[in-house]
């Protein structure tokens, strides 16, 4: 797993962001079953540019807290026969599969946390497990999609140990 990461807001993220972003990636993966090693780009930025790029790609004028660019058009999550064939979804240089890109806000994460009451390592992590579902095909545009999102992030924080 290799995360590349441009950190571009001022206010710092005072946690072992890389690291931990690799523990709960790597949980969602192997819990997925993911055959292969992977990339993902992990942007940390602020309320002003995560809602620039939030209305040029979503045309919502606000900012969010994390955005997902899921680089191959999974037809069942997490179904990767659809990478099988395509070496245009692996990394010439490394063999590893790209799976997309990642923005996080790090205003949101400390807002976030004080709203819900736990701490930015637990806020972090879960919008590092749920960017990485969205980047293995998973939504939440229903209400059993939703569900299914809210298992499957909870399963991979319950088991790291990072709970509300």
């Amino acid at each position: 797993m290799t995360f590349a990461i441009e950190y571009e807001a001022e206010q710092q993220l005072e946690l072992d962001y890389a690291s931990l972003a690799n523990q709960v990636a790597d949980r969602v993966l192997d819990t997925e079953g993911c055959p292969y090693e992977v990339q993902v780009n992990l942007v940390l930025t602020d309320n002003d540019e995560i809602k620039r790029v939030n209305e040029e790609f979503r045309g919502i004028s606000s900012a969010t807290d994390v955005l997902s660019f899921p680089m191959i058009p999974f037809e069942t999550p997490s179904d990767f026969r659809i990478v099988q064939e395509d070496q245009s979804f692996f990394d010439l240089d490394t063999g590893e599969l790209l799976l997309g890109d990642i923005m996080i806000s790090v205003e949101k994460v400390y807002a976030q946390a004080e709203e819900y009451g736990h701490s930015i390592q637990r806020e972090f992590s879960f919008l590092i497990a749920h960017s990485m579902l969205h980047l293995l095909g998973y939504d939440h545009m229903t209400p059993e999609e939703a569900a299914v999102m809210e298992k499957k992030q909870s399963e991979a924080l319950d088991a790291l140990g990072i709970t509300r």
